[in-house]
């Protein structure tokens, strides 16, 4: 079968309206992701875009009757954790460290309690071998 999907393009995370500010705050000064410029025809409906380090992007999306999400979650890539605690701790950001996974990783809230997931590295990825 031909490969029909090359990649992950983006993700999004969901929030309420008038979230930019806390937004930016957020992602682009704590989390350091350079913002994006967002096409014209989008702008209008509010939220903020911002880059991974490898190409892809974070989009904060704005949407009615915003809920946090409480377990699906972006997982982000850190080459070095305990920096990344130690950048937690010295701003006040809550985090809870755990393996569980097989795989250093830390669980913290974006301001509008959404989970992300930052991990060491990355998670193994074991083909799964099915035979037909």
């Amino acid at each position: 079968m031909t490969t029909l999907i090359s990649g992950l393009d983006h993700i999004q995370v969901e929030a309420p309206a008038g979230c930019e500010a806390d937004a930016r705050a957020f992602f682009g000064v704590f989390l350091g992701l350079p913002e994006r410029l967002k096409p014209e025809a989008l702008r209008a409906r509010g939220g903020v875009w911002f880059a991974l380090p490898d190409g892809r992007q974070l989009h904060v999306g704005v949407t009615p009757d915003f809920v946090p999400r409480e377990k699906g979650h972006p997982a982000l890539r850190c080459p070095d954790l305990a920096a990344f605690q130690a950048h937690c701790d010295a701003h006040g950001v809550p985090y809870r460290a755990d393996a569980e996974a097989g795989v250093a990783r830390v669980f913290l809230r974006d301001p509008f309690g959404n989970r992300l997931e930052v991990v060491a590295g990355g998670h193994e990825s074991v083909p799964l071998n099915v035979a037909p």
